[in-house]
């Protein structure tokens, strides 16, 4: 089975290496002429660590995380370090945080060289598993077209190629999805946020989580050789420019509780990023369209503030691995067989995943309230919700079983 992958971040990769040892022949199209990952962290629970096992990487990745944040008292404080709420630490026994650019790389490294094709531009994906590609440049050496694949020179330097199927990876602002019938299109959440990863190791003090202010958050996480990934998030117009982001966020979180100052000054200004947040505008009516299929972000952009992005990503590509495991090594699969295991894929994702993304949009309106006097009545709700009722919530999101074959 000949498949295509738009897009080289996580779930495209994620897609590539299940779909790979399965038996397909998978090419991956990455636009970015140098393949490499935004300098922030990963937060991978409970669900995204079984989806990792399924494509065969999740004892990898394990030897590559710590398992230290899993012990650290975790939840809601305020910005003078008073508990809003507490996570039971057993409620994410198998949280693992992880450098981003050590995932890319990991990912990376359990592809068939020249699997991955940088600089190569989707210009369309059709409903019939042609593509359209803009190599951009020539390939790297070791980034040749993949055996058995159809191309035909097409104007301008393009070439059409056919696949039995096109998994379109390609990220909030997916080409394919602009394609695709009742596309929402994608809107700002309202807030935007910074992420750093600081450049030597930071005392938690056993403490992590999110502290959470007026219109204003910071969360933290360990990362396994001791330096820390975090994140500040502020509401702000979408478009706002700051010439100093550090400086930003120093006069905005730089008072709030230790270690956050500690934090802050221990990360490169030059590494601190800002990103408005953005979502899908409404959910998509189906994640399938012919031979071609969505996944990750393309499918279901969601905000982050379940920390399910990645791990929604992940479980896409694993149910999408299981659902073709069967016809991955025909040359030639049947239509009708290929038809039916993306409506099952579909029918698993598609409820679960736009859920998630709500969940995580009220998580962020929470997070966000307008004003003082409603910020407090926020903080009084989180101190008298019961700890099962966390623990519940927590569970409904992390409580994920791969499909059987």
């Amino acid at each position: 089975m000949r498949i295509g992958i738009v897009g080289a971040g996580i779930g495209g990769l994620c897609a590539a290496i299940g779909l790979q040892r399965a038996g397909a022949q998978v090419t991956v199209f990455e636009q970015a002429p140098v393949l490499r990952a935004g300098g922030s962290g990963l937060s991978v629970f409970a669900n995204g660590l079984r989806a990792l096992d399924v494509i065969g990487v999740g004892d990898a990745f394990r030897q590559a995380t710590s398992a230290e944040v899993r012990e650290l008292r975790g939840g809601q404080r305020r910005p003078d370090g008073a508990w809003l709420a507490r996570i039971p630490t057993e409620a994410v026994a198998e949280l693992r945080v992880i450098d981003r650019a050590v995932l890319h790389d990991l990912l990376l490294g359990h592809l068939a060289p020249g699997t991955v094709r940088s600089g190569c531009r989707i210009v369309r994906a059709d409903p019939d598993g042609s593509v359209v590609v803009d190599p951009g440049r020539e390939p790297e050496a070791d980034g040749a077209p993949a055996s058995g694949q159809d191309a035909e020179a097409g104007p301008s330097g393009t070439s059409d190629e056919s696949f039995d199927l096109v998994v379109a990876a390609d990220g909030l602002r997916s080409t394919v999805r602009r394609s695709w019938p009742g596309d929402p299109g994608i809107r700002y959440a309202g807030y935007s946020a910074w992420r750093g990863i600081t450049d030597r190791p930071v005392d938690l003090h056993g403490e992590a989580g999110e502290t959470w202010g007026i219109r204003q958050r910071f969360g933290l996480a360990p990362l396994s050789d001791g330096r820390v990934y975090w994140f500040a998030v502020a509401t702000m117009a979408q478009d706002v420019r700051i010439e100093d982001e550090m400086a930003a966020v120093r006069a905005t979180f730089g008072h709030w509780h230790a270690p956050i100052p500690a934090l802050l000054e221990a990360t490169p200004a030059d590494r601190v990023h800002r990103l408005p947040i953005n979502e899908l505008a409404g959910p998509l009516p189906s994640y399938v369209r012919g031979r071609t299929v969505l996944l990750g972000d393309a499918a279901h952009a969601m905000t982050p503030n379940l920390g399910q992005g990645g791990g929604q990503a992940m479980e896409d590509a694993a149910v999408l691995t299981v659902a073709l495991g069967g016809l991955a090594r025909d040359d030639a699969p049947d239509p009708v067989q290929v038809g039916s295991a993306l409506a099952r894929y579909d029918a698993l994702r598609r409820p679960r995943s736009q859920r998630i993304a709500r969940m995580s949009r009220l998580v962020g309106q929470m997070g966000h309230v307008r004003g003082a006097a409603v910020s407090r009545v926020r903080d009084q709700v989180l101190r008298l919700t019961p700890e099962r009722a966390l623990v519940r919530q927590i569970r409904q999101v992390q409580g994920w079983e791969p499909p059987a074959g």
